[in-house]
């Protein structure tokens, strides 16, 4: 059923974006994909794929290491992906850019090195200052660097829309807090967190503040230099790049009051088997060879994004959680969890009577990708005293017709069960 008899928006034009999607234009189980699972990962377009493709079929080289032409080739790409990414989220300095597996390795990065680092974690014990909402990969990490060092792990609470509690978080913030890590939009509420506040607030206290930002930087303009932010982590694959590529953002500051993460090439200077020095920023954290084709497609991910205009990307896909919050409460039984006034376009909901797994399974039949379980946020999941949600998360090659099957396949599982 078409619920819109006009889609609302103008600022892109969606068939020409769909074109550059392959994968879009596959069935599954016999019906159009309608593909909803963004929040975990992003389908690619055809310059990222090609990017790829074309690395290691004419490219492929090792960097920084070889005096030949193919090698001075991929190396100038591989450092020209860097100034893209330091462009696109405005770094003072593409030795703030470090490579890494993702945003979960970037969390780990630090959460592993910042107790080393005296100018950062002055003094023993102390407390860590997470949120309710977080990520797995924003909690585990500074629960082992809390038993690691004694430090205490405290939690900001959020309210039933899904929002951190103001207060609360002032009230946490103390003397004793060495690092606020929060995550700039919650992937299971989608809650657009008010982080420059945050972090104003936090540095007031000279306390350093890192941004989870896989789910803001896909579908919001970032901005560190004005956010202020000592560490930003996002994720290739969350904004139509390859998989296995991430990026974290540092202050140079800190980044060279902390020693390495992991040792071995391209991170020293010089190694003898009486003493080792170390790198210049970045490279001395990027130790290995590294993901050179995914360096590449993310910088071709990044021009695609560019080539849209960010701004529209998030003006279409607010009017997309619009349209699907409308109708999918138009639906007897249904709950969105997750109401806050900021939000990205994320909608976790539940059906009284019938199990997110069951929906899931159901609407995959229907041809249509949702994520069912508890989206790595059990304790958030817990807060709200349910153990698993259905999660619809939209990007800017979705539509509103594929909103309207969406709508249209939950009612058929109603009457179904």
């Amino acid at each position: 059923m078409n619920y819109a008899s006009t889609p609302l928006s103008v600022t892109i034009n969606i068939d020409e974006i769909r074109s550059h999607f392959p994968s879009l234009h596959q069935k599954v189980n016999g019906y159009p994909l309608v593909y909803f699972d963004n929040g975990a990962t992003s389908q690619k377009p055809d310059v990222v794929i090609e990017a790829v493709t074309q690395f290691y079929s004419q490219q492929n080289s090792n960097v920084h290491r070889g005096v030949h032409t193919l090698s001075q080739k991929a190396t100038d790409l591989f450092e020209e992906a860097r100034i893209t990414v330091q462009k696109f989220i405005n770094a003072k300095s593409s030795n703030e850019i470090i490579f890494t597996k993702g945003t979960t390795d970037s969390i780990n990065l630090i959460s592993s090195c910042i107790a080393h680092a005296p100018l950062l974690w002055r003094g023993e014990g102390g407390e860590v200052l997470i949120s309710t909402m977080e990520h797995h990969s924003n909690i585990v990490p500074w629960q082992m660097l809390c038993e690691e060092t004694g430090a205490l792990l405290k939690v900001i609470p959020i309210n039933d829309q899904g929002e951190i509690i103001w207060e609360e978080y002032l009230k946490l913030l103390s003397n004793k807090t060495k690092i606020v890590a929060i995550t700039h939009v919650s992937n299971t509420l989608g809650t657009i967190n008010p982080i420059k506040k945050m972090i104003d607030e936090a540095h007031k206290k000279n306390i350093p503040v890192l941004i989870d930002g896989a789910q803001a930087v896909p579908h919001m303009k970032v901005n560190v230099q004005d956010l202020d932010a000592d560490f930003y982590c996002f994720s290739a694959h969350k904004m139509v790049g390859p998989t296995g590529i991430g990026i974290l953002y540092g202050k140079e500051k800190w980044l060279n009051a902390m020693p390495p993460y992991q040792g071995g090439g391209s991170m020293i200077k010089s190694v003898s088997f009486e003493k080792t020095t170390y790198n210049d920023l970045p490279y001395k954290f990027e130790a290995g060879t590294p993901h050179i084709e995914g360096v590449l497609g993310l910088a071709k991910a990044i021009e695609f994004i560019n080539g849209i205009g960010i701004e529209n990307i998030q003006e279409y896909e607010h009017e997309l959680l619009a349209y699907a919050t409308k109708h999918l409460l138009e639906i007897e039984g249904l709950k969105i969890i997750g109401t806050a006034k900021e939000k990205a376009s994320v909608i976790s909901f539940v059906i009284e009577g019938i199990h997110a797994f069951d929906i899931g399974t159901l609407l995959d039949q229907m041809g249509i990708a949702v994520r069912t379980g508890h989206h790595c946020t059990q304790p958030l999941h817990e807060r709200f005293n349910i153990s698993s949600t259905v999660r619809a998360s939209f990007a800017f090659y979705n539509t509103f017709s594929e909103i309207d099957r969406l709508v249209d396949g939950l009612k058929r599982i109603k009457k179904m069960i």
